[in-house]
This record gives structure tokens, C-alpha cells and sequence, in this order.
């Protein structure tokens, strides 16, 4: 595009129609996929948040849930049975499979206690894993546009710097009414990159929080029913 097409592209935006439709519509091609890219990240953003934010509630509810029923005085073994099918929380997940290797060194043909606690340890440790990297899920997006998305909307708005000035030196009119038109426009992608990137930074820090308090949750659970696990394998051996 030579600088007299770029002079009558930007021709029918002036400074008293500077809404934030028309300096999308009349922005430069890379400018506007930018500031496109940008808005769907935003619009990713927030529903990331709002998925994370129920997840973690869910999961905070079920935990209460089972651990009032586990330290309710309820059998383990009925309570495994009512969660051996489908475990919907992380803690029952952790407590199915501790469970699940302790009756298959029990109730197999042939009893082995030598090393119990040690893979029990070691089923735990990978549920709890597994649980993580399942909260995990997708906040590499947060963080991903958090860090990147100013940097975007600032490759928008040199891009539009460049443009304005290639017109201005089409049009060889330097006043204020020919120049704000382009600097807003350039300026816009830079503001959408903020707009996308801040909600995207704090939710990061917030659901990387909520991943830590639950893994300690659930390490925390693992160190009890281990030594409770223990305690039975002394009196068993």
C-alpha cells in the first residue's frame, strides 16, 4: 500500500467521529486483526475465570463434604465402596486409590505387607499429581496472555504509528484534526492488549494460589490417612 492509499483510507475518519467502532473500522488491516486477536483472547480470559472459579468452589464443598464424613467415625471400607465407582472430588479421588492398593495387598491370594506403606505413598503421590495438573488445566492461557497480550497491542500500535505517518506525509497536513485520528487508532490496540492482559495476570496469580492451598489440602490429607494406614499395618503384620 502506497502512502497516497493509505492517505485516503484514513481520509473519512476525522476527530469528531472518534468512536471506538470507527477507529476499529477504519484502522489499518494489522492493526484491526490485532485488536480482533486480542478481544477473543479477553473474551478466553473470562471464561477460563469463570470455569476455574466454579471448579475451585466445587472442589473447596466436596472436600469439606468428604472429610466430614471421613473423620465422622463412618467404616472405610463403606465409604470406599459408596466412592469406588466414580470419586467426583480430588480427596476422594486420593482416598479411592490409597484404598484400592490396600485391598489388593489384603484381599489378594497371596498377602504381601512388605512395602505397603511405601506404595501406598507412591498411589497418592501420583493422584495428587494428576489432581494438580487437572487444576492446572488452561492457565497456561492466563498466563500466556497476561505476558504477551501488552506486547501485541503495542505491535498494533506501532504498526498504526507508522501508518498515520506514512498518511500524513501523503496528505502533507500536519494539524491536530488529521494526526489524532491515527494516533487513537494506534493507541487502541495498545489499550485492548491492557484490557485482555491485567484480568489475565490477576486471575493467573489467584487460580495458581487456589492450586497450592489445594495441593497442601490434599498432601495434607495423605500424611493422615497414611499414618492411619500404618498404624493397621502394625497391628496386621
Amino acid at each position: 500500500m502506497n502512502p497516497a492509499d493509505i492517505a485516503q483510507s484514513v481520509a473519512p475518519l476525522t476527530s469528531s467521529n472518534l468512536s471506538l467502532f470507527q477507529l476499529f473500522w477504519h484502522a489499518h488491516w494489522i492493526v484491526e486483526t490485532v485488536i480482533a486477536g486480542l478481544m477473543v483472547c479477553s473474551v478466553w480470559v473470562w471464561a477460563i475465570a469463570i470455569d476455574k472459579t466454579f471448579l475451585f468452589s466445587r472442589i473447596r464443598k466436596a472436600g469439606d463434604h468428604f472429610e466430614q464424613a471421613f473423620w465422622s467415625g463412618q467404616s472405610l471400607d463403606e465409604l470406599y465402596k459408596s466412592l469406588a465407582a466414580k470419586p467426583e472430588h480430588s480427596t476422594g479421588v486420593l482416598f479411592v486409590a490409597a484404598m484400592r492398593e490396600w485391598k489388593r495387598s489384603f484381599e489378594g491370594p497371596a498377602r504381601s505387607f512388605a512395602g505397603l506403606q511405601m506404595r501406598i505413598e507412591k498411589v497418592m503421590d501420583v493422584a495428587i499429581a494428576r489432581e494438580v495438573e487437572h487444576m492446572e488445566r488452561r492457565l497456561l492461557v492466563l498466563a500466556t496472555v497476561g505476558s504477551a497480550g501488552p506486547f501485541i497491542g503495542l505491535f498494533g500500535t506501532v504498526t498504526g504509528i507508522m501508518t498515520s505517518f506514512q498518511s500524513i506525509a501523503a496528505s502533507q497536513n500536519t494539524s491536530l484534526a488529521v494526526v489524532a485520528p491515527g494516533i487513537a487508532e494506534a493507541l487502541f490496540a495498545t489499550a485492548i492488549g491492557l484490557v485482555a492482559a491485567i484480568p489475565a495476570t490477576i486471575f493467573y496469580n489467584k487460580f495458581t494460589t487456589e492450586v497450592n492451598r489445594q495441593a497442601q489440602r490434599l498432601e495434607g490429607f495423605a500424611d493422615e490417612f497414611t499414618a492411619i494406614l500404618s498404624r493397621q499395618i502394625d497391628e496386621r503384620g
